[in-house]
């Protein structure tokens, strides 16, 4: 029966390496929006002597939000990796962030950057306000407010967790 158990033990903790696809799908998914970004480059720079100010402003913030899209599939791919299937190779000193993100403050980045992509949809939206009716935007402004909130209930407990955790380690636990 022990034996049995520990193949079912080592079944269970091989199958972190199916995540590995996963991974690898976001890398494939990042090269293809980072030509998608070129391409909205392109567009936006063979437009710069025609767009005024206000279309201008918005072509950028399209271009800080892809550039924010792209680093979160960056932080949760490395992330992903790092605490779910493997530690890299830090020696060549290259990736001294690595190591430092655990599943809690991942969390809070995600939620951080989803809340920084929201705030530039909004406001793209508020700098076209006569395009949107006034229902939509209560609604995505409603929507923002919620990614908020629950980035400042996900901060919120981490710290408290990580509180919990200090008390636990002060007490010999």
């Amino acid at each position: 029966m022990k034996s049995l158990e520990l193949l079912v033990e080592r079944i269970i903790l091989s199958s972190r390496w199916i995540l590995v696809i996963f991974y690898l799908g976001l890398v494939a998914a990042l090269a293809l929006y980072g030509l998608s970004f070129l391409y909205k480059f392109y567009k936006v720079a063979t437009m710069v002597f025609v767009f005024d100010e206000a279309e201008m402003i918005l072509a950028m913030l399209g271009l800080i939000d892809a550039a924010l899209v792209a680093s979160l599939i960056v932080m949760v791919m490395i992330s992903g990796y790092e605490n779910f299937v493997s530690r890299f190779d830090e020696g060549n000193g290259e990736v001294s962030f690595l190591g430092k993100l655990d599943a809690g403050s991942l969390k809070i980045k995600v939620a951080s950057s989803i809340v920084a992509i929201s705030s530039i949809h909004l406001l793209q939206v508020f700098l076209n306000v006569h395009q949107y009716d006034n229902g939509k935007l209560m609604w995505l402004t409603f929507i923002h407010l919620a990614f908020v909130v629950s980035a400042l209930l996900l901060g919120f407990l981490e710290q408290i967790m990580s509180r919990m955790k200090k008390g636990a380690g002060e007490k010999g636990l």
